[in-house]
């Protein structure tokens, strides 16, 4: 019984093989008509382009049809077909596409080979109904494949991006020789507090820094985890040969910082970026002096 399923089952992705190969430039017009009806982007270099990914695919999928695996998508006749259809479906994360769009891609071809299942197996009713059931559960599963690939990407450009945020929301500032200022603005986390310390480490070694002036004068408010944050800040930057100054204390902080228990006695602390920057001028032996200008 088993092997009767089996061969029925072959049989079937054959003869789906054969229409694909048989009626390619027909199928591909119709696929392509379904699928830009469905899109909600449409422009003639997409077209040309879901015509040229749609053109590639349908050799790959008549291939794997036709061979040994038949309907089974995870089986190794099917690489080739995964790959494609996972290089289209990044390629869709990129260019904005939504999600539906691209599921659509495969979900569009269904009614065109029904057609031509129809056409093929018109005296069989009962042959009919499982060839379309098989065709229909293959392709809801490319459809699925596609969107499971496209998810993937689109977490992995999230994350890219949610990392290059970061890091330009951290940037150190070489203020004068010896001197960096690390301006922090919104809420510290533990990835955050990462990149800062990175970020301040690297420019340390790169600048040969003796001071760092760390401003929370954009940090809204200061916990406990903050707190903790930037002395682990601190205590990196004292190994690499750096002392740190906080600027940007303002009252609330102040009250807040004291009635949590932290201990910054051993850190300096100033209201303004100005006032830690003379107080890094004293350390370095800088001054600045100013010249009147005459008339």
């Amino acid at each position: 019984m088993k092997t009767d399923t089996v061969k029925t089952g072959t049989g079937q992705a054959q003869q789906l093989a054969g229409i694909i190969n048989e009626h390619h430039t027909a199928l591909l017009d119709g696929w392509m008509a379904g699928l830009i009806d469905r899109l909600v982007r449409r422009d003639k270099i997409a077209e040309n382009e879901l015509r040229q990914q749609a053109s590639q695919l349908l050799p790959l999928l008549a291939g794997a049809l036709d061979s040994g695996d038949s309907f089974d998508i995870e089986g190794g006749a099917w690489d080739d077909t995964r790959q494609l259809i996972a290089e289209i479906s990044q390629s869709r994360v990129r260019q904005g596409y939504s999600p539906i769009d691209t599921a659509s891609f495969m979900f569009s071809l269904k009614e065109p080979l029904f057609a031509y299942l129809r056409k093929e197996i018109t005296a069989q009713p009962e042959q009919l109904g499982d060839a379309i059931i098989s065709t229909s559960k293959l392709f809801d599963e490319l459809g699925l494949l596609t969107i499971a690939i496209y998810q993937k990407a689109r977490e992995q450009v999230i994350l890219r991006q949610q990392q290059e945020l970061l890091e330009l929301s951290t940037p150190v500032v070489q203020l004068w020789q010896n001197v960096l200022a690390l301006p922090l603005i919104g809420t510290l986390d533990s990835a955050r507090t990462q990149v800062v310390m990175e970020s301040l480490l690297q420019k340390i070694v790169d600048t040969g820094a003796l001071i760092a002036i760390i401003d929370i004068t954009g940090v809204p408010t200061v916990d406990t985890l903050v707190a903790q944050h930037l002395l682990k800040t601190i205590a990196a930057a004292r190994l690499m040969g750096a002392d740190c100054i906080i600027s940007g204390i303002r009252p609330q902080i102040a009250q807040t910082i004291v009635h949590l228990g932290v201990n910054l006695e051993d850190v300096m602390t100033k209201a303004t970026l100005a006032d830690a920057f003379v107080v890094a001028l004293k350390r370095t032996s800088s001054s600045i002096t100013y010249q009147q200008q005459q008339h």
